[in-house]
């Protein structure tokens, strides 16, 4: 029999909250990287036997299925999918009183199970209820969707309600870990139980005892991009969230103009992190006074390794899905066994790039592969800047380029930038083979990192808050093209992992273009075509160097030892 809901109780003392949490591959609760990370994170924490407990919302409609118009156009398709499927609805209701009105929330339980035994629960939280006013029963439908007012619903639901479903569902949560922002309004829960006496109240502006609940609450800030923290005025506080907490007390922990979520959390959690030692310096000049420490991302090795890797992975280490670090080892595997895993990978790549797009990429040239959010910051139209570059740097050093991506529905210079990509393959055709692979998701997110010969990442420094797509292209062989930025400060060793762009942070988009059209034309492809032992050595190195060090086994180790036992 699998375990339910009792099994977990009391035991599991950490709850993590995330907006979004991808945990299958083929359930669309999640709309990139950082419910990508929540869904390492927690099959982590599965592996490791970690008392935690995931909390997000059920987000029935999803975020959206892409699909490209003939001139290049985005277009959102609906991508709905029905929580009975992969949950189990919980018979426990609690209501977030929101608008005036009660809103009602129910639990599904999903149990995520490693192959160890280990297991944890995901509790969705859904407002989709015959109790709730019509207006009401769509609030946690739609992931990112709609305007700041449903925005602010959604954050009461996961932060308010989370709070509140995971106390009556019996969890006695000594630690809660809030994953970005969203989640912020869960502190003001808590905080509202440590009112203080009215003789202390005179002593200071406060009217709250902060330590108690600022000792119980982790945050992970992931946003090194001033639009990315969510700011609500405060009026619509007050329509929304009524009297749940007094606005002259959240002025003093969440800002004065607007409540920024980002503060608030920051005000309201002891223990604060980055994503990589280079964002938490930029997270310190964003937010001086506070103390931020750096706990660079991972990704969870199984989940993104090739079949054809992770036969070779065994081989060396037979522990190392369960223990990454045993991947130093990947420095004695065959060169020939190395290639032909290669191979393998690529072979699904490029079939995936013929049935998605219709373009037939070759098994003998190399692939660079971007596959990002599709925004300004992190420049995807970085490597296209001189198209004439490209077809001379082409011509003597043969290449192909894969691009996928999203843009946020809202974002038009990044659905132009999508356009711009389709127009950019037509001007490079006969020259340069590129494919824009619609879809973007888990799936195909799988078939890119593990296919790519060579993983380029343009971010504008220092923007980039870790990024762990080229950790998972690294595990496979795959060698980075990157600019110093997030991770890739870190784990970037020049001729031996990969390459690195731009030693200046200040660096422009002329610079980082200049010097990306260098290493292309004078180290990469030169390698790549004229000397296989020295790339499939560097192969091997990113694996032994990157694979067992960026991992989430090591990363949740890290959190369970100083931030969730202090």
């Amino acid at each position: 029999m699998p375990p339910t809901i009792d099994a977990f109780l009391p035991a599991t003392r950490i709850a993590y909250l995330s907006m979004e949490i991808a945990f299958d591959p083929a359930v669309p609760t999640y709309a990139g990287g950082l419910g990508v990370l929540a869904g390492d994170t927690m099959r982590s924490c599965a592996d490791l036997e970690l008392p935690v407990v995931f909390v997000t919302l059920a987000s029935r409609e999803g975020y959206f299925r892409q699909e490209i118009g003939p001139d290049g156009t985005q277009v959102e398709q609906p991508d709905p999918w029905d929580p009975a499927a992969r949950a189990t609805r919980l018979d426990a209701m609690v209501a977030v009183r929101l608008e005036g009105r009660a809103v009602w929330i129910r639990a599904w339980l999903h149990l995520h199970a490693c192959p160890h035994g280990g297991c944890v629960p995901l509790i969705l939280l859904d407002t989709q209820l015959e109790q709730n006013d019509p207006e009401d029963r769509g609030i946690t439908d739609r992931l990112y969707g709609g305007d700041a007012t449903l925005r602010l619903k959604q954050e009461a639901v996961l932060g308010i309600g989370g709070e509140r479903m995971l106390r009556a569902l019996g969890f006695e949560i000594r630690i809660y870990h809030l994953n970005e922002g969203h989640a912020a309004l869960l502190p003001l829960t808590l905080l509202r139980r440590r009112r203080l006496p009215l003789d202390q109240i005179a002593a200071g502006p406060l009217h709250y005892d902060l330590d108690e609940v600022r000792e119980r609450c982790v945050f992970t800030t992931h946003t090194p991009v001033e639009a990315g923290h969510d700011r609500f005025p405060y009026d619509l506080v007050e329509q929304v969230l009524g009297d749940f907490f007094e606005t002259d007390q959240l002025r003093l922990l969440g800002g004065p103009g607007a409540l920024n979520m980002t503060l608030l959390a920051l005000n309201l959690s002891a223990w604060v992190n980055g994503v990589a030692a280079r964002h938490a310096e930029t997270a310190r000049r964003m937010f001086p006074g506070y103390r931020i420490r750096a706990i660079t991302n991972g990704v969870h090795v199984p989940t993104w390794a090739h079949p054809a890797f992770r036969r070779l992975f065994q081989t060396i280490a037979p522990d190392w899905a369960h223990d990454p670090d045993t991947l130093v080892r990947a420095d004695r595997l065959p060169d020939e066994a190395v290639w032909n895993a290669r191979t393998d990978a690529k072979a699904r790549l490029i079939e995936d790039a013929r049935q998605r797009c219709g373009v037939q990429l070759q098994p003998d040239l190399p692939a660079i592969v971007f596959a990002r959010r599709m925004t300004g910051y992190k420049r995807p139209d970085l490597l296209f800047t001189d198209l004439e570059r490209l077809r001379a740097i082409a011509a003597r050093h043969p290449f192909q380029v894969v691009v996928a991506g999203k843009a946020h529905p809202n974002d038009r210079d990044g659905k132009a930038m999508i356009r711009a990509v389709h127009e950019h393959a037509r001007m490079l055709r006969g020259a340069v083979p590129l494919a824009f692979l619609p879809g973007y998701d888990m799936a195909l997110a799988k078939v890119l990192v593990a296919g790519a010969d060579i993983w380029l990442n343009t971010p504008l420094p220092p923007l980039e808050a870790s990024g762990t797509s080229g950790m998972k292209a690294a595990l496979n062989g795959g060698l980075n093209l990157s600019v110093l930025d997030g991770w890739w400060a870190e784990a970037c060793e020049e001729g031996i992992t990969g390459w690195g762009i731009g030693q200046q942070v200040a660096a422009g988009d002329g610079d980082h273009a200049r010097e990306l059209y260098a290493k292309l034309e004078e180290a990469v492809l030169p390698l790549w075509h004229g000397d296989r032992v020295r790339w499939i050595w560097m192969m091997k190195q990113t694996i032994a160097r990157i694979g067992s060090r960026f991992h989430s086994q090591r990363m949740m180790r890290r959190y369970a030892a100083e931030a969730y036992l202090r």
